[in-house]
């Protein structure tokens, strides 16, 4: 146990200590930032990095013009000044004083901005997953490298004190040889159900499959304020829906990846980091369906169990399930890690307990922190909160120009960001693929077409030599 609180104490003070020097900066030692993206994640993102003494806020910039407006007015209001606001990403890049940028935008939208940002020179923090296909992750890293830009993927468990004293412990070999991790995402979802293309009418109102903020129904007067052309960008042209816009685009292929893609992130890369796997497995088997919901617009599964393997036969399960089900153990979305003498639970918050022999006599497990306001156990700013950790590692990366101090650059994030989507491949295809991690190409035609999507015109993510 003494062993274990050092390791945590060691995680927990290269994580808080450097961020917060205890100094008051000068106007000139400010980092000028935009957010990206400001309905649903981009909103933690504002105030996250508002939060952070050296940090600027200079833009807001959204497409949806209903969105925009009230998050300039809220930020007003709780930081007492007044961002600039923009509908066109291309202007926040365009802008000679900004100096990084965090994006928050859908999965189809990450790869295209993230390389813009490159170009322009300036540093990105990407939600996760990093990319929406395999060949977009890898222009994403290119793209980094060639313009000297430092990319974090928002993987905010790499900088978790707690997360990070249970992969401590596990890389320790307490719990023997590891021989498989179970990832799981138990989150229940509602019914989508179908909308007809085209505005909503007047008065009516949109059901999320989220908590998260509500707003009006997409009647044509709040449609007005929106650049949807812009909003499709990479994807396919297709007619407004409903189902195609605010968070229930994660539920169609052409912009999310379902749960595996979405929650699952989280879990994959908390399981490769176990696993202190840098190679990608050699085989993805995947299966499930979209169950319960007789008439939904859903396209991605709502109940998906995958399997890959290894080049060692080390296993590393995911399961997805979108109805309501019971936990595993002390889990409903964490991950399980299983060696010869025990195993670990962690759930998302970071906290964590061991099990040791065939008896499960209990072992070392995380410290306990009382639920804050939220309800989330670690909400606390600098005593444990991962998304805040995550956000300062950022910023403190980007103001020594050091891609060392980032706790998930562009790399390890495309690597977790990769395996939802490749177990989503093996989904769509219905068998078992070979992959050749070194190539990053499988054995199979069919499947290789699908690591890379075609682009509409002017939205293409380009090749980076």
């Amino acid at each position: 146990r003494q062993i274990l609180k050092a390791s945590a104490a060691l995680g927990a003070a290269r994580i808080v200590g450097p961020f917060f020097p205890g100094r008051v900066l000068g106007a000139n030692d400010r980092l000028n930032m935009a957010i990206i993206g400001v309905r649903g994640q981009g909103t933690a993102h504002m105030e996250g990095f508002a939060k952070i003494p050296a940090v600027h806020v200079k833009t807001l910039c959204d497409l949806d013009g209903n969105v925009l407006n009230k998050r300039l007015a809220d930020f007003e209001t709780k930081q007492k000044y007044r961002p600039e606001g923009q509908a066109d990403m291309r202007r926040v890049f365009d802008d000679k004083d900004i100096d990084a940028v965090s994006c928050a935008v859908p999965n189809h939208w990450h790869a295209l901005a993230t390389v813009w940002a490159c170009q322009a020179k300036k540093h990105m923090y990407v939600e996760k997953p990093a990319c929406h296909s395999v060949w977009e992750g890898q222009q994403m890293i290119a793209a980094a490298r060639k313009h000297g830009a430092l990319v974090q993927v928002g993987f905010q468990n790499r900088s978790r004190p707690k997360t990070i004293a249970a992969m401590a412990l596990i890389h320790s070999g307490k719990l023997g040889k590891l021989h498989m991790v179970r990832g799981l995402c138990f989150k229940p979802r509602a019914d989508i159900g179908r909308h007809p293309d085209g505005p909503m009418p007047e008065g009516a109102t949109m059901a999320f499959t989220t908590g998260a903020e509500a707003f009006p129904g997409y009647t044509a007067s709040y449609l007005a304020q929106v650049n949807y052309d812009m909003w499709m960008g990479p994807a396919p042209k297709k007619a407004f829906n409903p189902n195609r816009f605010h968070y229930n685009w994660h539920w169609q292929w052409d912009y999310g990846n379902g749960d595996t893609g979405n929650q699952g992130p989280h879990q994959f890369d908390v399981g490769r980091w176990g696993l202190n796997r840098d190679e990608h497995p050699v085989k993805f088997r995947s299966s499930g369906g979209m169950f319960a919901f007789a008439n939904s617009a859903q396209e991605t599964p709502n109940t998906q169990t995958t399997i890959m393997e290894y080049a060692d036969g080390t296993i590393f399960e995911f399961a997805t399930r979108g109805l309501p089900t019971n936990n595993e153990g002390g889990v409903k979305i964490g991950n399980i890690f299983y060696g010869s003498e025990g195993r670990l639970e962690i759930d998302s918050e970071g906290d964590w307990k061991t099990f040791f022999g065939h008896k499960s006599e209990p072992g070392p497990e995380s410290a306990k922190v009382p639920p804050g306001k939220s309800g989330k156990s670690d909400a606390n700013l600098h005593v444990g909160g991962g998304m805040d950790n995550h956000f300062v590692n950022f910023t403190d990366a980007v103001r020594a120009n050091d891609r060392s101090k980032l706790t998930c650059d562009i790399e390890v994030g495309f690597r977790s960001s990769a395996l939802p989507i490749l177990a989503n491949i093996a989904y769509k295809l219905g068998r078992e693929l070979k992959f050749d991690g070194t190539r990053e190409r499988f054995a199979d035609a069919d499947a290789n077409r699908l690591l890379k999507r075609d682009y509409r015109k002017g939205y293409a993510v380009p090749r980076i030599a």
